[in-house]
Parts: structure tokens; sequence; C-alpha cells
């Protein structure tokens, strides 16, 4: 069967043939328990996950810093165009953005110095992971906050 009408339709168990990062649950949850997060590629798109993930961290208690050019606010947020604009303390950069744009994000974003970098579910970007680690911040990749959260709390 050809699959030529459905490019952009992503089968379900297609996230397994993708690796994902090591850590343990006992990481993943010290990582859970930072409250500081900046969500690149947010959207103010309800039905979208770069939506509604970050609509149940702030429900959680999270501090959500939307970063998105096209819009000036989402869930009653301050909307940035890019990362260098903020100002305040980074915990974690949770990224929605395709894999090949990830490595200049990341450039970006070491600037800023953040504990973690998150890489939503379907998102891995090996140069840039590298990266990261090389300035000192912990990648998570192929993973979803959301899905993590519920499932370590």
């Amino acid at each position: 069967m050809r699959y030529s009408h459905f490019k952009n339709y992503i089968l379900p168990h297609s996230r397994f043939f993708m690796e994902r990062d090591s850590h343990s649950d006992e990481e993943i949850r010290d990582i859970l328990c930072l409250k500081h997060v900046v969500v690149i590629g947010m959207s103010k798109h309800e039905e979208k996950a770069a939506h509604y993930v970050p609509k149940y961290l702030l429900d959680q208690g999270f501090d959500i810093i939307p970063v998105n050019p096209t819009t000036d606010q989402i869930l009653g947020k301050k909307c940035f165009s890019t990362i260098s604009q903020i100002s305040q303390d980074i915990d974690i950069v949770d990224v929605f953005r395709p894999s090949e744009f990830v490595l200049s994000l990341v450039e970006e974003i070491i600037k800023k110095n953040p504990k973690v970098i998150w890489l939503q579910e379907g998102i891995h970007n090996i140069q840039a992971e590298k990266l990261a680690q090389d300035n000192g911040i912990k990648v998570v990749f192929n993973r979803c906050m959301l899905a993590e959260h519920q499932r370590l709390f």
C-alpha cells in the first residue's frame, strides 16, 4: 500500500523506531521538579500538542514562557519572538520544532544557560544534543513532558 497521500500522518507506532535518551525515571522526575519552562514553538491552537502540553504544565504549577514569533500572547502569557528576548532564569527549554531546526535553536538556547533542553516526542538531533551536553546542559529527547509527568507523578 502506498502512503504518499498521508505525507503528514505519523503512524502511532513510529515513535518506537526513534531512539530515546537514557535518563532514568529518577532523573526525569528530578528534571520535572524544575518549574521555569520556556516553550519554543508553543501554539495558540488548542488542538495541537504544542498548546495542550504547556497548558497541562501550567495547570500543574509550572511557570511557562511561550516563544512564538506569530503572536503576542498565549494562555494569558506574554509571548516572545525568540529565546534571546527572555531575561528570566530558565530551568527547562521545551522544544516543539522539527528536528532539522533544533541545531540552530540550541546554538541560541545555550547562551541562556538552562539546566535542561527537552526535545518533545519525535524530535531528535544528535549534533544539537551533543552541543548542548558539551555546554553542560542535560538533554531529554523523544519524550513528551505531559506523558512523563503523568507517568511519574
